[in-house]
């Protein structure tokens, strides 16, 4: 495959012109680290935009920074970090999950996929802290989209749409995003020893609760039993985990109380700040999955109470592990297929039809090659949405050269 490293934007309009031109297929990319993530692309040329790398604005004053797409991630979150910042969005490392090495993600990749952590339910996607951007589409043109602003309302708000478009609509340049002041404490309680349903019910009342709660999580003690956060690791029972935040005396308060609202359901612990922020980790870069590389891993997305509903339709007929994150409204699921074609179908039919009763959808984060081809990776899309989809591609890009087939055939 041969590989283009464009070093501006006008290199990489150049690229995507001759390639329009030619009709010749690009497969995008930051440094590789989601090449995993979604159906195989079929292209002979790639685009790497790892040179399109650096931090260009940064105003901690006014909770908003600007980045070329290329930069590492961790080079965005060191330069937060030193000024008390964050991405309140969590945005996870896939790379021990997708068979590669950690710390490889770009900042552009993040919201291409719309990537977001265990914050998500409560601080909101990726998507919604997405201000602006620069990108050229498929025809060669360049556009700016956003602003600097969240309250920036002109004109289509083209940044909604290239979050989560996979690269498949154009290629991103720069992006600008709102950032938020790190928390003072963010320590966690436990509940141990809770069945599945019972750990729903207790991370529902914890995020109803008025107790700065920004992270709930149920592990079963089987999944529990693969993380290695101190504190967890050797319990022996299931986990389920209530992240609070704040300074110190509204911490004390809020633990309290937690404690009075969920000691009715089992006996529970505390974990300090590094244990605790070893183990939102893990459940945010789904590390007890990552070494079990015959089981594919699906996430789930349905509402949250009927989350253990459909683990329990699935486990019906198929060997999985799973753990519940949002409170039950996103499931991690590994499931073992059976180590061929036929097993993965019977697998994805089984897993579409429970997410289909509960009103959600499931995407197929972690397969083969082979397997991202035989089965839809993505949620499929009915009549009115596969269209829709359609006339968005071509309006974006006509010759069909972005990451074709990374989210559905033929787009």
């Amino acid at each position: 495959m041969e590989t283009f490293r464009p070093g501006d934007r006008d290199e990489l309009k150049e690229v995507v012109s001759w390639a329009a031109a030619e009709r010749a297929p690009l497969a995008v990319s930051g440094n590789g680290s989601k090449a995993g993530l979604g159906r195989p692309v079929e292209a002979a040329h790639r685009i790497d935009l790892s040179r399109l790398s650096g931090v260009l604005l940064y105003e901690p004053e006014e909770l908003v920074i600007s980045a070329k797409a290329g930069t590492p991630l961790t080079e965005v979150e060191a330069a937060l970090k030193e000024r008390g910042q964050e991405m309140s969005f969590e945005p996870p490392d896939y790379g021990p999950l997708l068979g590669g090495p950690a710390g490889r993600g770009t900042i552009g990749a993040v919201f291409a996929c719309n990537l977001s952590g265990p914050r998500r339910a409560k601080s909101g996607a990726a998507r919604d802290f997405f201000l602006g951007a620069a990108a050229v589409n498929g025809r060669g043109e360049s556009f700016k989209t956003g602003g600097r602003v969240m309250k920036n309302v002109t004109g289509y708000d083209m940044c909604k749409l290239l979050a989560g478009s996979y690269g498949t609509l154009a290629v991103m340049t720069e992006v600008t995003f709102k950032v938020l002041p790190l928390p003072s404490r963010t320590p966690t309680v436990l509940v141990l020893g809770l069945d599945d349903h019972s750990g729903v019910q207790a991370m529902t009342r914890a995020l109803k609760s008025p107790f700065e709660v920004y992270g709930t999580a149920h592990l079963p003690r089987a999944v529990a039993a693969r993380v290695g956060a101190a504190g967890v690791v050797g319990l022996g029972r299931a986990v389920t985990a209530v992240r609070i935040e704040g300074p110190p005396p509204s911490i004390r308060y809020c633990r309290e109380r937690l404690r009075e609202l969920l000691g009715d359901l089992g006996p529970m612990e505390d974990l300090d700040e590094a244990g605790s922020f070893a183990f939102w980790r893990e459940v945010r870069d789904v590390i007890p999955f990552a070494d079990l590389p015959d089981r594919t891993v699906w996430r789930l997305s349905v509402t949250p109470v009927k989350g253990a509903d459909v683990v329990a339709e699935i486990a019906q007929s198929l060997d999985v592990l799973a753990y519940y994150d949002w409170a039950g409204g996103q499931v991690w699921l590994a499931a073992s297929c059976g180590g061929d074609s036929a097993g993965l179908v019977a697998a994805e039919a089984t897993i579409r039809r429970a997410v289909a009763h509960a009103g959600g959808h499931a995407l197929l984060v972690r397969a083969s090659e082979a397997e991202r081809r035989t089965v839809p990776v993505f949620q499929p899309l009915d009549g009115a949405k596969a269209q829709l989809a359609l006339r968005l591609k071509d309006g974006f890009d006509p010759a069909r050269i972005l990451n074709p087939g990374r989210m559905y055939a033929g787009l």
